[in-house]
């Protein structure tokens, strides 16, 4: 044998492969999870009953003038939704900011042949904890 053979090139590179490699796993696995959780988010805000509650809670009087304009949604509505063909239900709580404060909306609805009924639709104002009933104004379903 040559006493004078150079290592291989992972014994001669291993201080700083090994470390690339971790942080890239670490990075990598990172970005799939945040992936995974944009997507859910992103189904849940394009749903029906999700848009239709921001809707109605951003033209509601009492909602705008207590939490000021413009109104925007937060980004972490939490609950779920579950839909087949025309039906569902839905069961949200949707974080609401504005000039003047925040609040939530939280709603359960039911979509029967792609129609959603709502059977709770109340917008709670973090600051003052007042509830104010979105189904009131009207009729509730669109």
């Amino acid at each position: 044998m040559n006493a004078n053979a150079q290592p291989n090139w992972y014994s001669r590179n291993w201080k700083w492969f090994v470390p690339v490699l971790c942080v890239s796993i670490v990075v990598l696995l990172g970005a799939a999870m945040f992936g995974v959780i944009s997507l859910v988010f992103g189904m849940m805000k394009s749903s029906d009953a999700y848009q239709q509650a921001v809707i109605r809670a951003s033209a509601n009087p009492a909602v705008v003038a207590a939490l000021g304009q413009p109104i925007t949604t937060g980004y972490f509505t939490t609950g779920s939704i579950q839909t087949s063909n025309d039906n569902g239900a839905a069961q949200l709580a949707i974080p609401l900011k504005g000039s003047k404060g925040e609040a939530t909306v939280y709603l359960v609805a039911k979509e029967n042949a792609g129609h959603w009924t709502y059977s709770t639709l109340t917008v709670s104002i973090a600051s003052t904890k007042q509830q104010i009933d979105l189904l009131q104004e009207g009729s509730d379903s669109h």
